[in-house]
């Protein structure tokens, strides 16, 4: 295996430093509520509401630019998003996308893949999925999935493991050697908050769909995925694609940190549009409505929250 050619640059999450445990005599493990309590001290304050949609609503304006920069150059963008469960990426992935043309950004999140994708060349299927001219890709999760899910819980071989690491930033070279803007984006969570945000959606029906298996395994093997990090970032972070890591322990703090964070990794400039005008409506031709009893209409239920008796 070999090192990225600038050498590694680990970037290790917050809740990694200071994480050593101590084993009573009775075979039990002490919490780590020292290193708890320092991250939890180190967290940053929210963001207050106000200030934060102002500039999010002001960050989504510019992304709308580069779509038309996108549209009109015909560039080619990739957005990865990576980063442990419950670290803020899907909620971020829909605050870039909120007011983007879904014709021309798309979000991509592929499910595992089928027995027949799994005798491919590994990337074979997200290459199918990448944008033409004029189109933005988010990734929501990516090829990245063998360096960290299918690695920690051995999904995969060691040998498909370590050819992963050897042909990803070669892959990812060619990506920009043909002129595709790719950018990485890894959303680091603390132990501590992570819990919290697994706590919550197990206690919310409207959320619990978002809570898997594999994600209260994740609890257990926190540790492995800390060292499935740093060797993916030893290997993967290059000049062509470097990784960008977003502290997300206030998602209001991540959104706003990685989308204008994006927006000076990418050299858009206003686009000239067409003026738009209303025609004038034109004359009626005789025109008459089909009778509504002809039709079948959805009922009224918004008139019986006005009712006295809903009420």
């Amino acid at each position: 295996m070999t090192r990225a050619r600038h050498g590694p640059r680990l970037v290790v999450d917050s809740a990694q430093r200071g994480c050593g445990q101590v084993t009573h005599k009775d075979g039990t493990v002490k919490a780590r509520r020292e290193s708890h309590s320092k991250n939890k001290a180190a967290q940053p304050q929210r963001l207050p509401k106000k200030l934060y949609e102002t500039e999010l609503y002001r960050l989504q304006a510019e992304l709308v630019k580069v779509q038309e920069w996108v549209r009109t150059e015909q560039a080619r963008v990739v957005v990865i998003f990576e980063g442990r469960d419950a670290a803020g990426k899907g909620s971020t992935i829909k605050r870039v996308a909120q007011y983007l043309n879904p014709r021309l950004a798309r979000i991509t999140a592929l499910p595992a893949p089928t027995e027949r994708e799994q005798t491919q060349w590994y990337f074979q299927r997200f290459i199918e999925h990448l944008p033409a001219a004029g189109q933005i890709v988010l990734f929501d999760r990516s090829w990245y999935n063998r360096a960290g899910v299918e690695h920690v819980m051995g999904f995969c071989t060691k040998e498909e493991y370590h050819r992963f690491l050897h042909q990803c930033p070669i892959f990812e070279r060619l990506l920009a050697e043909d002129g595709v803007l790719l950018r990485k984006y890894w959303f680091s969570v603390s132990d501590a908050e992570q819990q919290a945000r697994f706590r919550s959606r197990l206690e919310d029906p409207m959320r619990r769909w978002k809570l898997s298996p594999m994600d209260l395994e994740s609890i257990t093997r926190w540790e492995d995925y800390s060292r499935a990090k740093d060797e993916m970032f030893i290997h993967t972070d290059i000049p062509e694609a470097p990784w960008h890591v977003v502290e997300s322990d206030d998602k209001r703090r991540a959104r706003i940190n990685m989308i204008a964070h994006l927006l000076t990794t990418l050299p858009y400039h206003d686009v000239q549009r067409l003026p738009l005008s209303l025609p004038p409506r034109p004359a009626s031709q005789g025109y008459v409505r089909v009778p509504r009893d002809m039709q079948t209409y959805v009922p009224d239920y918004a008139a019986t929250l006005e009712s006295p008796a809903h009420n």
